[in-house]
Order: C-alpha cells, then sequence, then structure tokens
C-alpha cells in the first residue's frame, strides 16, 4: 500500500522513510529502489524533494546511483559514510588498555531548548537522553552525555544501552555525513568530578559535537575528559 507523507513534506521526511525502509530491509543491502517519479507519486510530493533527499544520501555513501541503472541500496552503508566518528572502545583498546562502561542514565523525554535547536526538534518533541561512563583498565575515561532524534533513528528507542553504549551503536549502524566539534575546558561540578575521579573545579576536556545525515540531524553529545587527557591527530 502506498504511504504518502504530509502534505508538502521536506526532504528530511523523505530520507528518513527512506532510512526506516533500508533498517527494517524492505530495501536490503544491494537491493533496486524505486525511480524518483514512482517515489514522488507514493509520497505525494515533488521529484525535487525526492531528488535532493536522495541525492545527499548517495553523497553519505548510503544509496548507490548509476545512470540507466537506477539506484540501489549500498551494500555496506555504514562502513561507506564519509564521516569517521571514533569510536570510545577503540581508543581505549588501542593503548592496550582493557574497556569498560557502565550505563548511568537512559530516558525518553523533551530535550532542553538548546538541545532541541540543535536537532531540529518541534517544541515537545522527545528525544532519547543516555549518559555513560567509559572506563580504561577500571578507572574513568570519558562521561558521555548524549540526546538521539529519534525522528531521524527512531530504532534506537530499543537498542541496551547497558550492552553496547549509544556511541559504539551509533558509529556502526547509522550513517553519518558531517559534524560540528567544539572543545573547551571545563571546571568538574561536584557530580562530574565524582565519576571522574578527580576534585571539584578540576579543568575537564570538553568536547560537543552534533552530527548530521546531509541535513538530518542524528544526535548531539556532550563528552568529559578527566585532566591529563591528551587528544593526538594525525594530518
Amino acid at each position: 500500500m502506498a504511504r504518502r507523507l504530509p502534505q508538502g513534506a521536506a526532504y528530511q521526511a523523505v530520507q528518513r522513510e527512506i532510512l526506516a525502509r533500508i533498517r527494517d530491509k524492505t530495501w536490503p543491502p544491494g537491493a533496486l529502489i524505486p525511480g524518483e517519479i514512482d517515489l514522488a507519486a507514493e509520497f505525494g510530493c515533488a521529484r525535487a524533494t525526492i531528488s535532493r533527499a536522495m541525492r545527499e544520501l548517495a553523497e553519505a555513501g548510503v544509496l548507490e546511483r548509476k545512470r540507466r541503472a537506477g539506484t540501489r541500496v549500498a551494500a555496506n552503508p555504514v562502513r561507506r559514510a564519509m564521516l569517521d566518528i571514533p569510536m570510545v572502545r577503540q581508543q581505549v583498546t588501542d593503548t592496550g588498555r582493557a574497556y569498560g562502561h557502565d550505563l548511568l542514565f537512559r530516558a525518553v523525554e523533551p530535550p532542553p531548548e538548546a538541545i532541541r535547536a540543535r536537532l531540529g526538534l518541534r517544541p515537545g518533541t522527545a528525544a532519547l537522553h543516555a549518559r555513560s561512563l567509559h572506563r580504561a583498565d577500571g578507572r574513568p575515561f570519558q562521561v558521555e552525555d548524549r540526546w538521539i532524534n529519534l525522528d531521524a533513528v527512531p530504532e534506537a528507542v530499543s537498542v541496551d544501552l547497558a550492552a553496547i553504549s549509544a556511541n559504539e551503536w551509533l558509529v556502526r549502524e547509522v550513517p553519518l555525513s558531517t559534524a560540528e566539534t567544539m572543545l573547551s575546558a571545563a571546571a568538574a561540578t561536584e557530580v562530574e568530578a565524582a565519576l571522574l575521579g578527580c576534585p571539584p573545579g578540576a579543568p575537564l576536556l570538553e568536547i560537543e559535537r552534533t552530527t548530521w545525515l546531509g541535513d538530518l540531524p542524528i544526535t548531539t553529545v556532550r563528552l568529559l575528559h578527566p585532566p591529563g587527557f591528551r587528544v593526538v591527530g594525525r594530518v
């Protein structure tokens, strides 16, 4: 049965529907998906809306588009995504230390205004909020305070974030194409100090990152590292 999106639906709504069909295996890896004209008729929107949605998904590595051959779901859409987000588990194990993590908090709730703006959510819309402590050889390595846009990634609500961290699940399962990252120093609150094993007021490395697939906001996160943590990069 044809599914019509709301009248005048933006291309982000088309992207969400395409991604949902890929994830639920309606369109498995390698599958040929309907053309722009057919999808425009099914969804009840302009062909230009379909074209933009599919173009961005192709740029992110989710779809493969070939002239005269049509559009297919990429054989491995996650690994072909253009953005490389660090997986905390790998950051720890690459240094020879044992990795562990504790889920501290999980709730589906409306985010504060600043988070809502980053995720492009309407007032009152709920998102998945999760807070975790990552460990290296049993010692605090990072506090992760994350919000996930459930309009974009509805299946996140059923993920067991005690078994797999939100960071690891997103890196493995959700393609991302762009990110905005801010680094700053923050003074540890009493709660943060207790989690990271440092005195209150100690300087922490704070990393704030918001990630998108095309123009569709997926997640925003605040990461805190204890004193002495170093960022190492290679160009």
